[in-house]
């Protein structure tokens, strides 16, 4: 089996002169993503390898979640920046064998979009939150039976949870 873990990266804002790929948290995003960090460690979902999009608002959302993961590999991958589903999925294709956790922080509409053409199966409450909106900080944990990453294609995966920081705050994690 192989777990994917898609999180949107935390809350920024957008302020006049700033160009969008060095757009920063806001406080919202910097308290949100230490919050998810815990959440995945206390759920031992701790990936094996991390692609972060290089834009400073995922760098940072990484920077806020990594003291809780311990020290898994780490990659700024260019071509997750602003990218449709089909350019996040190639880059998914593209792990390593021996990567059986891989988590992607990115940004939407791809993600969303990306999480909506591979989950075919899951908990209706959650696909049904997951098919509305796809939150700041927001996680979708999709699992894939197979031994590839290849295996990853239209409707085969299974929506494991769909998590938000708010969902956390309501202590409904599902």
């Amino acid at each position: 089996m192989r777990r994917l873990m898609l999180l949107r990266h935390a809350k920024s804002d957008r302020s006049p002169g700033v160009r969008d790929i060095d757009r920063p948290l806001n406080p919202r995003g910097f308290k949100a993503a230490p919050q998810m960090g815990a959440y995945l460690a206390a759920q031992d979902l701790i990936p094996q390898k991390v692609v972060v999009s290089p834009s400073l608002r995922t760098r940072q959302t990484w920077e806020g979640m990594s003291p809780a993961l311990g020290n898994p590999e780490t990659e700024i991958v260019d071509a997750i920046y602003e990218a449709p589903d089909s350019a996040l999925l190639e880059v998914i294709r593209a792990t390593p064998a021996d990567i059986r956790t891989l988590l992607m922080i990115g940004h939407n509409p791809g993600l969303q979009d990306l999480s909506l053409d591979l989950v075919g199966d899951g908990p209706r409450e959650a696909r049904a939150r997951l098919s509305v909106e796809f939150p700041t900080a927001a996680l979708a944990v999709i699992d894939i039976e197979g031994e590839a990453w290849t295996g990853f294609r239209h409707r085969a995966g299974r929506l494991e949870r769909f998590v938000t920081p708010k969902g956390l705050d309501r202590d409904d994690a599902a």
